[in-house]
């Protein structure tokens, strides 16, 4: 069992018999089959995935100068403005919030867009080898434990 259905105690058919976690286990709060498919048909988790991945490129084409977008420091770092901020401060809080894993989840989530706004605000100041480095370490950590998350989110919700 994965990450978020350690956590968060999703119970599936497969696992609703077993018993193999002891007695403290049965005391747990535990989300439903049902109420797991409603986080399902709130967040498409594949398309915050893509969109997440997809900052990387267009981080680079800002460096690189090819990029149309007027990137902002001060709007990129706010991590309530995405599809999945949106979720993750409104549906997703209402419905996981008490879960440990979801505040780990919000804070990489926020952690990743402090990171973006980082190589922005850099490569705005002229500094584009501290942008680009940047980029390449705690941006790419950062986007790589929200995905990672966000794909053990949705194995622990089964799909």
């Amino acid at each position: 069992m994965g990450f978020f259905s350690r956590i968060f105690g999703i119970e599936t058919q497969a696992t609703a018999g077993s018993t193999s976690q002891g007695a403290d286990a049965q005391n747990d709060v535990q989300l439903s089959t049902g109420e797991a498919a409603a986080v399902l048909a709130e967040l498409d988790i594949d398309k915050a995935i893509a969109a997440h991945e997809n900052w990387k490129q267009r981080l680079q084409d800002y460096l690189d100068g090819k990029s149309t977008e007027e990137l902002k420091p001060e709007v990129v770092c706010l991590d309530d403005r995405c599809d999945l901020g949106k979720w993750l401060h409104g549906p997703g809080k209402m419905r996981l919030g008490g879960y440990p894993a979801f505040s780990v989840l919000v804070a990489r989530h926020q952690y990743f867009h402090a990171q973006a706004s980082s190589v922005v605000a850099l490569a705005r100041a002229g500094q584009k080898d501290k942008a680009t480095q940047t980029l390449g370490s705690s941006y790419r950590y950062a986007s790589n434990q929200v995905v990672l998350l966000l794909k053990e989110l949705k194995r622990g919700l089964g799909r």
